[in-house]
């Protein structure tokens, strides 16, 4: 009898939470409301108690975070060349100049020692990522923001409930953004959130993710910039709420499961394994490297013999700089040795709570079958 199919990510919904999905559309409230304010007043608690803003996706959040720094056109921001290729198209798209940087190649983040030659006189922000929820060292990061001046907006889309005891990413620093999609550690279906404190860049935030619109006890209404849509539905707010108590124990799951990745793929000579971080990784991905030039296959042929054993796997992600339009802005093989290295031998296997430790040992045994027998 054959295994059922493995994906490399799945959320885990509970039955209260689809119970309570289906009360919100019986409701007839469907659009931003009540369960909306809730759960922007869940999360504020959970970071500490600074103020937070939902909207419809972390790439929303992310470009709103750039318009209400008022960061645009004759600015630069420094961002990592290895992320979703949306940490550099939000800064693109307000008009600035996204400027590269390489990230170290034991984990995965930008390479602070180089940021810091990166720095001009039109530098505004610098945009990092904790990759796959690895947090990258905060005192670091702001010391070095500190000396320059700069915004610091924390692409934390991998990386909620990711950081120390009392120090969680959100609940301190700048504007911290973070995703909400299905393949994150929590889920809203898909979503986002906006960490702030500023007052005035709070009412920005405000402004931009609905239409710019201010509306007045006697009916009329203002529009002072021109605001998109970006509000996030009670129905998924409502997601939201059933998946935020849970939080904490989706990433203890997520902990255990690459610390037996982590143990049983230790002595596989054709991997190079993800660093084990501190117990605040959160763990929203497992990302080895194949060791490309000691096997016989690529790694497209790696996903589809994992695919033929009934495992899904990614890629997460290829180098942001190596795209077309990147290109186009004058960036070329080799600007980035370890992010075109990541980029190009990376591979996600699966990860999320709801697996078992035999599916941990059924990805192992096939990883380590395909390369023994790929091996040169």
């Amino acid at each position: 009898m054959s295994l059922p199919f493995l994906p490399f990510t799945r959320p885990t919904l509970d039955e209260d939470t689809i119970q309570g999905v289906v009360d919100v559309l019986r409701s007839g409230w469907l659009a931003t409301g009540p369960n909306v304010a809730r759960f922007e007043a869940a999360l504020s608690d959970y970071v500490g108690g600074r103020p937070v803003r939902v909207m419809t996706s972390a790439t929303a959040g992310l470009e709103i975070a750039l318009l209400a720094a008022g960061i645009g056109p004759g600015d630069e921001v420094i961002t990592p060349a290895l992320s979703f290729v949306a940490t550099a198209n939000v800064i693109a798209r307000v008009g600035a100049k996204p400027v590269f940087c390489d990230v170290e190649l034991a984990t995965r983040n930008l390479d602070l020692a180089q940021v810091e030659r990166l720095v001009t006189p039109a530098t505004r922000a610098l945009m990092p990522v904790h990759f796959a929820g690895l947090p990258l060292d905060s005192d670091a990061l702001y010391g070095l923001a500190r000396r320059h001046r700069l915004r610091v907006i924390e692409d934390a889309a991998h990386a909620i409930g990711s950081g120390p005891p009392g120090r969680r990413i959100g609940s301190h620093g700048d504007l911290v953004c973070f995703s909400f999609h299905p393949n994150k550690n929590m889920t809203t279906l898909e979503g986002g959130a906006l960490v702030a404190d500023d007052p005035a860049e709070l009412a920005a935030i405000d402004l931009h993710r609905f239409h710019g619109l201010e509306r007045y006890a006697d009916g009329t209404m203002e529009v002072s910039l021109p605001g998109g849509k970006c509000n996030l539905t009670d129905v998924a707010a409502r997601v939201g709420l059933g998946q935020l108590p849970q939080l904490d124990g989706f990433n203890d799951r997520r902990r255990q499961l690459a610390g037996r990745y982590l143990q049983q793929l230790a002595t596989e000579p054709h991997l190079q394994l993800p660093v084990r971080g501190d117990e605040g990784h959160s763990w929203h991905m497992f990302n080895p490297l194949l060791d490309l030039t000691a096997l016989r296959i690529n790694r497209g042929q790696f996903i589809e013999l994992m695919r033929a054993r009934g495992i899904g796997v990614g890629v997460h992600y290829p180098a942001i700089h190596l795209f077309r339009y990147y290109r186009s802005l004058g960036y070329r093989d080799g600007d980035f040795p370890n992010a075109e290295r990541i980029g190009q031998q990376i591979v996600t296997l699966p990860l999320f709570p709801a697996m078992s430790d035999a599916d941990v040992d059924r990805v192992c045994a096939a990883v380590r079958e395909i390369l023994a027998e790929n091996g040169r």
